[in-house]
């Protein structure tokens, strides 16, 4: 089972950048996406359900604004959009898609990059979605919750992470939240079980500033955190990078049947 994720930055500009051939290419059976920057009247019909592909969505009411979707060979059994929590669902942030006794979750976690008061909306939504993580975990079910984080957790999750510290995505109490999920919730994240000390070669976020693509000053934001008895299943994971469709990279994990 190959599952992929990737922070578009814009289905439309991602489809104009050779998205949708690639995908074809990878033999992914489920893909999953954020910040769609579209609404569902934006949407052409190779972007609801490319060949081959179901197509799930969770829409931002915000025209042109986040939004995360799933893409998956097999139909869903079950579709949640949202967490139950007004103001995160309004921004379409979280859409699970449930396969037998698989979940599979698409996640945009908020930047605070722009402000003390989006940083303090981003403390906000960490607090709301601990519980929903716990829940997730003790259910039962196996699951794995693919996406832009926005939070590199340690210091070999991005180049400069001296010049970070008091920034948003690096601040320590993130930071925190992500080793409280990672050890005391349970999760696992599958990258670092199969590369645990690889530096460069993890980053999915590149900035737009400062040559930063070229000169590989990345970011690792973007995680596929699965429960123990999926995450013990991954056998491969990588970063493809031959290609940009956005200022993000897909993440590609394979699992073992």
């Amino acid at each position: 089972m190959r599952i992929i994720t990737l922070n578009l930055n814009g289905i439309r500009s991602a489809c104009n950048k050779g998205f949708l051939p690639w995908l074809a290419g990878t033999g992914a059976d489920i893909v999953c996406l954020q910040e769609l920057k579209a609404q569902a009247a934006d949407m052409q019909p190779e972007m609801l359900q490319p060949p081959g592909y179901h197509g799930y969505f969770h829409y931002a009411e915000k025209k042109g604004y986040s939004g995360v979707g799933i893409y998956s060979k097999q139909p869903a059994d079950k579709v949640i959009i949202g967490l139950g929590h007004a103001a995160i669902d309004a921004e379409g942030r979280y859409l699970e898609c449930q396969y037998g006794n698989l979940s599979v979750v698409s996640l945009y976690l908020p930047s605070g990059s722009s402000g003390e008061e989006r940083q303090q909306f981003k403390f906000q939504v960490l607090a709301l979605f601990l519980p929903h993580l716990e829940q997730l975990i003790a259910g039962g079910r196996e699951v794995v919750i693919c996406g832009d984080w926005n939070i590199a957790h340690q210091e070999i999750d991005l180049k400069n992470y001296k010049g970070n510290r008091k920034n948003s995505g690096f601040l320590p109490e993130e930071r925190a939240w992500m080793t409280d999920i990672l050890g005391r919730v349970g999760w696992v994240d599958v990258y670092r079980t199969l590369h645990p000390e690889t530096t460069d070669e993890c980053y999915t976020w590149w900035s737009n500033r400062g040559q930063a693509w070229a000169k590989n000053v990345g970011w690792r934001i973007d995680y596929q955190l699965a429960t123990q008895a999926l995450a013990q299943r991954a056998t491969a994971v990588s970063v493809y990078k031959a290609e940009r469709f956005s200022d993000h990279a897909p993440l590609i994990v394979d699992y073992s049947d």
